[in-house]
């Protein structure tokens, strides 16, 4: 039982406000010295650590994360949503709703061009949430509109959490494999995840955009229509062009390389990094001052991300110490339903931890521990991997907890109440739960791309 008073332990002294790699790393120092006192824990565990360190700064697909990190704030100083933005609420000119179809277009763009949830929610509500509630949007609409648009960048590649669950479930899969006396075991690649998540993705937006013109048709006094500037058609063409293309090239370069297997993951984000760099440069907003910046900013998010892992790793090494993947082997295969009970379990455990942590936390510490199970039982790792990222998504978007609503909250002007924040993210959260139901009926939605174009 030591495993799980661990593992509740670590979740009770976050929930305090503890930095998490530190609180990881320290819980499970502190239970391996208890233990190995009490002659209960055998500290030869502690002594592969090293190796573990140096794996993860050697694993080649993590250098991806500060590469699309970089590529991301990049993007976002240099004004790109603003542009995207502007042109996109022209195009849809007197369309009711336009503004939140385009709001929905351009936090999708930025997803699949930054894959940094809080940026793109914090952007997309300083840019649009004024001129949306100007406009005389209802601020339920609006908010909702602008939370769910802005975790896009959960599942629409390519978002960082694929990145992070593609290197752990490649290897829960390899020992899920070994544990059943494979020894020649299959991988599963962040290009896999990348290539599945394009329809789960591409189906949130089709689904959100649907919902919007319901909502216009149904309340047309809560979306009014936009203004149509005095533009000529040939000027209209010339500006989306210029606002759109651009992106539109990154985005088609990254992911492109990868889905045809030119680069792979960690090349195709080298060239994205450079790319958004060429793209600030030609804009005119790249700097020395903005450079420093944007290293800056890269240099503390990848810091975390890479100080999380070390973290999980070492708390993962003393679980498995105590016995604590059999315990939860156990539990999981004991459950009524079989693997779908096991499934449910799951999901809801990770739903309800997405509302106090980060899901760096819950891919480094949750699925290192129960990805072997449930891979054991047959499920195909890129679809659980994109129902994770999708319930992560579903989780950091519901009220009173979500991490997208305190994102919006900072930023948005006082007279909009939490309470209409709430209000206008639940049909979104709806929608959410809906896709994950879809996914779960049909799992070739996410595995028939992937084996369409890797066979």
């Amino acid at each position: 039982m030591m495993a799980l008073v661990m593992f509740l332990a670590v979740i009770a002294i976050m929930l305090a406000g503890f930095p998490v790699a530190f609180t990881l790393a320290g819980t499970a120092l502190l239970f391996a010295l208890g233990g190995t006192a009490a002659g209960v824990f055998d500290p030869a565990f502690l002594g592969t650590m090293p190796n573990r360190v140096f794996g993860i700064m050697g694993n080649e697909t993590l250098v991806a994360v500060p590469l699309f990190v970089f590529m991301g704030i990049t993007l976002e100083r240099a004004r790109i949503a603003e542009d995207l933005l502007d042109t996109l609420s022209l195009l849809f000119g007197k369309l009711r709703g336009g503004l939140a179809i385009a709001v929905t277009l351009v936090g999708m763009l930025l997803a699949a061009s930054t894959g940094i949830v809080g940026a793109t929610v914090v952007t997309m509500g300083l840019l649009s949430l004024p001129t949306m509630l100007k406009r005389g949007y209802d601020p339920a609409v609006a908010t909702g509109t602008i939370s769910a648009s802005g975790t896009l960048g959960q599942i629409i590649p390519p978002s960082i959490i694929l990145v992070l669950l593609g290197d752990v479930l490649g290897a829960a899969y390899q020992q899920a494999q070994l544990s059943q006396g494979i020894f020649n075991p299959k991988t599963v690649s962040v290009g896999d995840l990348f290539v599945g998540a394009l329809i789960p993705g591409l189906l949130l937006v089709a689904l959100y955009i649907s919902w919007l013109l319901i909502v216009a048709w149904l309340r047309p006094a809560a979306m009014p229509p936009g203004r149509l500037e005095d533009s000529a058609p040939a000027d209209l063409a010339s500006r989306v062009l210029r606002a759109l293309l651009p992106p539109l090239l990154l985005i088609v370069a990254v992911l492109g390389s990868i889905i045809t297997g030119f680069a792979t993951p960690t090349e195709a984000a080298a060239v994205g990094a450079a790319g958004a760099l060429a793209l600030a440069a030609i804009r005119g907003q790249l700097n020395r001052t903005r450079l420093t910046e944007i290293v800056r900013g890269t240099t503390r998010i990848s810091s975390m991300v890479f100080l999380i892992l070390i973290g999980a790793s070492l708390f993962s090494l003393v679980f498995r110490g105590y016995g604590g993947d059999d315990v939860v082997r156990n539990l999981l295969t004991g459950l009524p339903g079989g693997v779908i009970g096991a499934v449910l379990v799951v999901m809801l455990v990770m739903f309800l931890l997405g509302f106090v942590l980060d899901f760096i936390e819950i891919t480094f510490v949750v699925v290192p521990i129960v990805g072997p199970v449930l891979l054991a039982m047959g499920l195909d790792p890129v679809w659980l991997g994109i129902m994770i990222a999708i319930n992560l998504q579903t989780s950091f978007l519901t009220p009173p907890f979500g991490f997208a609503l305190f994102y919006l909250r900072g930023v948005a002007p006082p007279e909009v109440s939490t309470l209409a924040m709430y209000r206008g993210v639940i049909p979104f959260v709806v929608i959410q739960l809906l896709t994950l139901l879809l996914l779960a009926a049909w799992p070739a939605m996410v595995t028939w791309l992937p084996g369409l174009v890797y066979g």
